[in-house]
């Protein structure tokens, strides 16, 4: 960017990190007062067991992952990001108004793969968007802060329903309506966001690197042997993290009442707002492979926790350490993902770091799901804390013989 004149910054930050953190801060507000309440939504009125709802979570995750790598690579081939972002998060918020108007959990099904469809369009570009728009040393703390946002709108969502919930006499479609006038807002803020174009590659000796051909885009043979070996860990440690959609329904072991899963989600949302842009920020100075490994070993805390006690105070400490682990790996892992691929495949590189979190969703859930239906939630905690002990160690072992930062 030195070429180029800087924007007057706001709080620090470039104008399109800031207006795309209210962006998520508000969609994330709507999206959370309906998703805190999907699965009492769909146990309670639906009548639907663990394994389906762990399934319906992976498989819209899974989906948006593939979508992920698709809309990446178009947004590279394009060099657009903002109008792809834009329609992205229009066709999410539209889904929650139809929510209020399903009568079987296969309408909300269906719904939610579109609802996620809309976020496999929209989170490559805006997360290229978000590293264009700033200098390699401040990445970090950039993606720190639109985590933050994204996550303060997860803590208010969730707060929302339990305080909304009870005044509108637990109706939960009217909740849904009333997410989907909020959703709205998010897609507003984007008239202050402005696209960043004419940037070229910064890594000497790439200057003839382009976008990547359709028939390669699902391939990883054009990327460095450094990002291969990073997704395939991230791959493996997502293997034992079930949805949080799942794992919410232990809450319901040790808490009566229709607030607890909410509670719980809450909690685990405001400690990753609390984490997260201390975590970006502590990486700039000491690199992203010893936050991610802290990062790991919480989650792995958290589903010991979960899985072995059933005392409430541990249960409640178990979700403070999701949210802690999200801190540390979610606006950390796109950070390091931006300085491990070139920018002309920068939106389909985050496109891969997605599809490894999203697809390995998809068999934790459906793996972990069938655990929790036929033997309990125990198990199903164990096997996660198995998967991501051996995730943790492929990490550690990988960077150690690669030399990612």
């Amino acid at each position: 960017m030195e070429n180029e004149e800087k924007p007057k910054k706001i709080i620090g930050l470039t104008p399109n990190v800031f207006w795309l953190g209210v962006v998520s801060l508000m969609n994330d507000f709507s999206g959370e007062m309906v998703y805190s309440v999907m699965p009492g939504f769909l146990t309670t009125v639906f009548g639907a067991p663990p394994i389906l709802i762990g399934f319906l979570e992976g498989f819209a995750d899974a989906l948006a992952s593939f979508l992920k790598i698709y809309f990446g690579w178009f947004s590279d081939k394009i060099k657009k990001r903002k109008i792809l972002s834009v329609i992205g998060y229009s066709v999410s918020t539209t889904t929650r108004w139809f929510l209020a108007f399903t009568s079987n959990y296969w309408q909300v099904f269906f719904l939610r793969a579109i609802d996620r469809s809309g976020k496999g369009l929209r989170d490559s570009p805006r997360d290229a968007l978000i590293s264009e728009s700033v200098e390699e040393r401040d990445l970090g703390r950039s993606f720190g802060y639109h985590r933050a946002m994204d996550t303060a709108g997860k803590v208010l969502g969730p707060l929302s329903a339990i305080v909304i919930l009870p005044i509108i006499l637990n109706d939960y479609r009217l909740l849904f309506k009333i997410a989907f006038v909020f959703g709205i807002f998010a897609v507003m803020s984007f008239f202050f966001v402005k696209e960043i174009g004419g940037r070229k590659s910064e890594l000497k000796n790439e200057n003839e690197v382009k976008a990547l051909d359709f028939k390669k885009i699902f391939s990883l043979k054009e990327y460095t042997p450094e990002f291969k070996m990073f997704i395939l860990s991230i791959f493996i440690f997502g293997l034992g993290q079930m949805p949080i959609a799942l794992t919410l329904l232990k809450s319901r072991e040790v808490a009566n009442g229709s607030f607890s899963i909410p509670l719980m989600y809450f909690i685990t949302n405001l400690a990753f707002a609390l984490f997260a842009i201390p975590a970006g920020k502590i990486s700039d100075k000491i690199g992203e492979r010893k936050i991610l490994v802290l990062g790991f070993l919480a989650a792995i805390i958290g589903y010991v926790n979960l899985a072995v006690f059933k005392n409430i105070y541990f249960v409640v400490f178990g979700f403070v350490m999701l949210g802690v682990y999200s801190a540390m790996t979610d606006g950390i892992e796109r950070a390091l993902t931006t300085k491990l691929v070139v920018r002309e495949r920068l939106a389909a590189g985050q496109g891969f770091l997605n599809a490894a979190v999203g697809i390995s969703s998809l068999l934790s859930s459906l793996i972990g799901g069938w655990i929790w239906t036929s033997f309990g939630s125990a198990p199903a905690f164990a096997y996660g804390v198995f998967m991501m002990v051996v995730g943790l160690f492929s990490f550690i072992n990988l960077n150690k013989n690669r030399g990612v930062a």
